[in-house]
């Protein structure tokens, strides 16, 4: 059996409201040549039911059904592992994808051999127009001095298969650890930023990001940041690492700022805790904020190169 050009993964939790919509939306992909992989993690309601009748009429469905739940993004590293395809695209079991997604994102991915993934999302991306490639730098002050980037979920990258597994799939950081795997794989490698809109990201009561029990996931990989920032692998120049720095510690302290208004004053003061920096970086670095909407953008020269 040949392979297929993308394997597209698909992971569920109690998401029989949603998944049949996400299914036939990549069923109708312009760009035929794919598998999907329903990666199930002990669904307690007719998911697994829904998803089985697709495959039972389409080959290129296969679902995988958990009997015990191992959580989301140890479920997606699962997936990962089942895959043939050249690409990896995650697509999420409550999200809708547009027709021409894979198409576009293979397009240009395909062109530039360098780029280990490429990314979309609901908004255009601050700076110029698309394809825009970013190296390391790049990628590190758009996400700590411009617009943001490593907040981009599973679903807005596809991936090359063989750098995705050399990079060893996403780190245990809870509902954080994508935030994780994008500032780690952006340290090492250049990611393109491709037009946006490719997909309906669904926002519903019932998502990961949206449970409270998650706060100390960001919490930590805010930390995670702060010690990134801190390290020699940060590819940022001396100069623009210390304003990163001022900008992180503003962010953080902003955010136990507004929990302590809601009223949240255990989870403000673990933000002030556990957010990375000792109480002489607090003193250091806690400055007003300069960030630049188009910060991470490529020069002429750099996006001819």
């Amino acid at each position: 059996m040949s392979s297929p050009l993308v394997s597209v993964l698909m992971t569920s939790f109690n998401r029989e409201a949603f998944i049949a919509s996400a299914i036939e939306s990549v069923l109708v992909q312009t760009l035929d040549d794919f598998e999907l992989i329903v990666c199930d993690d002990a669904s307690s309601d007719r998911t697994v039911e829904i998803a089985r009748s697709y495959a039972e009429r389409d080959a290129r469905v296969k679902v995988v059904a958990h009997a015990t739940n191992v959580g989301d993004y140890p479920n997606r590293n699962r997936a990962a592992g089942l895959a043939r395809g050249r690409y990896l695209k995650y697509h999420d079991s409550d999200d809708v994808m547009y027709p021409h997604c894979l198409a576009v994102m293979v397009g240009f991915l395909e062109r530039d051999p360098a780029v280990v993934a490429a990314l979309s999302g609901g908004q255009q991306w601050a700076g110029g127009p698309c394809p825009m490639v970013l190296t390391p730098s790049l990628a590190y002050e758009r996400e700590f001095l411009g617009a943001g980037l490593f907040h981009v979920g599973p679903g807005a990258a596809l991936f090359r298969r063989d750098a995705f597994n050399e990079f060893g799939g996403y780190p245990s950081g809870g509902a954080a650890s994508d935030y994780l795997f994008w500032m780690d794989i952006c340290s090492r490698a250049s990611v393109m930023l491709v037009p946006a809109d490719l997909f309906y990201y669904r926002v519903h009561a019932g998502q990961e990001l949206s449970n409270g029990r998650n706060q100390m996931d960001y919490v930590l990989a805010g930390a995670a940041a702060w010690r990134q920032l801190r390290s020699p692998s940060c590819p940022l120049a001396p100069n623009t690492c210390e304003q990163a720095k001022r900008n992180l510690i503003f962010t953080t302290l902003r955010g136990a700022w507004r929990k302590a208004r809601r009223g949240q004053i255990g989870a403000a003061a673990a933000a002030i805790r556990h957010g990375g920096p000792t109480a002489v970086e607090w003193l250091r670095y806690l400055r007003p904020p300069r960030r630049v909407p188009n910060a991470g953008t490529p020069t002429t020269s750099e996006a001819q190169a």
